[in-house]
C-alpha cells in the first residue's frame, strides 16, 4: 500500500494562501465594540470549497486565529482516507459451533412443550 500526501495542506504559511478572509460586523454579545467594528472573520478555502465563520471574541485577531484552527480541523476530516477493508470469510469451526448451539437450543424448545409433535 503506498502512501500518498494528503490533498490539502494543514500548514498556515500555505493556508493564508489559499484562503480568502473576509472580516465583517459580528452580531450577538460584545455591546457596543462589536456593533461598530469588523471583528468576525470569514475563511474560504478555494481548493476545497470549505467555509469557516468565528465571531466567538471581540478582538478580530483572536477570531482570525480561530478560523485557522477550525479550518485545520475539517482539512484534516477531508484529508483522512479510511483504510481499504478486507473482506473475510466465516471459518468452518465457526459454523459448526453457531448450528450446534442452534439444534441445542431448537431441542430445548421442543422439549417444552407438552405435545412433542407439535414443532
Amino acid at each position: 500500500m503506498k502512501l500518498s500526501k494528503p490533498p490539502y495542506s494543514l500548514n498556515r504559511h500555505v493556508l493564508e494562501n489559499e484562503v480568502r478572509l473576509d472580516t465583517y460586523r459580528s452580531q450577538g454579545a460584545g455591546g457596543q465594540h462589536v456593533n461598530r467594528t469588523e471583528s468576525a472573520v470569514r475563511l474560504t478555502h478555494f481548493p476545497s470549497g470549505v467555509v469557516v465563520v468565528a465571531s466567538d471574541t471581540r478582538s478580530q485577531i483572536r477570531n482570525r486565529e480561530i478560523a485557522f484552527e477550525r479550518l485545520q480541523h475539517k482539512l484534516r476530516a477531508l484529508n483522512h482516507v479510511p483504510k481499504p477493508r478486507k473482506p473475510t470469510r466465516v471459518s468452518r469451526g465457526a459454523k459448526q459451533r453457531r448450528l450446534t448451539a442452534k439444534k441445542r437450543h431448537g431441542a430445548l424448545k421442543r422439549n417444552r412443550s407438552a405435545d412433542p409433535d407439535e414443532y
